[in-house]
């Protein structure tokens, strides 16, 4: 008796909706990202105009000539090596000491198990919901009496309580096995060493997408500096293009535009080097939706 081979069947009426929907899906996407990208190519092209041409009617896309000299001029008008040296050192601690206080009270949250510790964590995320405006009076008056006004210290150790941080961290901590825990803790390590040798490698990846976004966030904050700054040595790279602007904005567009290219330029750098270890994170972390 001949066996007659059939022939499978294409599953059909699924794979073309879908394919529909990706593709419209990707035309939005395309289309909503050159609308938030148009801002930044304008400022860079312009930052290479003069300020004759920026005056023409209709504008020119392009610049004709290009004008290199505005980020020079622009650089050396104010102290900008200084104001960079300023933001660079205060990101930097405010991203090692974060990750330090985050992560230790991430664990406490995590694996310490005590009464009304789901409470006290509710309470603790709650605070993210007060904007900073509402308690800049009491911090001032606080920061005044500790002496710390016109201080890098008023920029620096406010930001060492960060629900953001905690709640990330403590996420990427809950994923690590408890049974490697367990394992260390029969091998008599206690909870100072699993925390360190066991915990921390574990949760690098969410350590390091977190580092690069208290790095941004320092960077680029304006509003706590316009408060507690007063010394233009002490000013950080927002301030300083925000005096820039005030003094050539008017009149000498290029420049203007030339700061803020250069201040931009290291959140740039940052974000492109880390932004799919930021996706990433935010995925396995649980935020990032589906």
């Amino acid at each position: 008796m001949s066996v007659i081979p059939t022939i499978p069947t294409i599953p059909t009426g699924v794979s073309l909706p879908r394919r529909l929907g990706g593709i419209a899906l990707h035309v939005v996407l395309a289309v909503g990202g050159l609308v938030m990208l148009f801002p930044f190519v304008w400022m860079l092209l312009t930052s290479f105009k003069g300020t004759h041409q920026m005056l023409n009617a209709p504008l020119d896309w392009l610049p004709d000539p290009w004008r290199a000299q505005n980020y020079p001029d622009a650089f050396g008008a104010l102290p900008f090596a200084q104001a960079y040296g300023n933001s660079f050192y205060i990101a930097a601690l405010n991203v090692v000491l974060t990750l330090l206080t985050s992560a230790m009270a991430a664990y406490a949250f995590a694996r310490i198990r005590f009464r009304g510790s789901g409470l006290l964590f509710g309470l603790f995320l709650a605070t993210q919901m007060v904007p900073a405006q509402v308690t800049i009076v009491p911090l001032y008056l606080m920061l005044s009496e500790l002496g710390w006004i016109d201080s890098h210290l008023a920029l620096i150790v406010p930001g060492y309580v960060n629900p953001f941080a905690v709640f990330l961290l403590r996420q990427f901590i809950r994923a690590v096995p408890i049974e490697l825990e367990e394992a260390a803790r029969l091998d008599g390590a206690g909870r100072w060493t699993i925390f360190w040798r066991i915990v921390l490698p574990n949760v690098r990846p969410g350590m390091g997408a977190l580092g690069i976004i208290v790095f941004l966030a320092s960077w680029n904050s304006f509003f706590f500096p316009l408060i507690f700054l007063n010394s233009p040595e002490l000013a950080t790279v927002p301030l300083l293009v925000s005096q820039f602007a005030g003094q050539h904005g008017a009149t000498e567009y290029g420049l203007t535009l030339a700061a803020s290219a250069i201040s931009v330029i290291p959140m740039m750098i940052a974000f492109l080097i880390g932004q799919r270890r930021i996706l990433n994170s935010m995925a396995m972390s649980g935020l990032g939706g589906r």
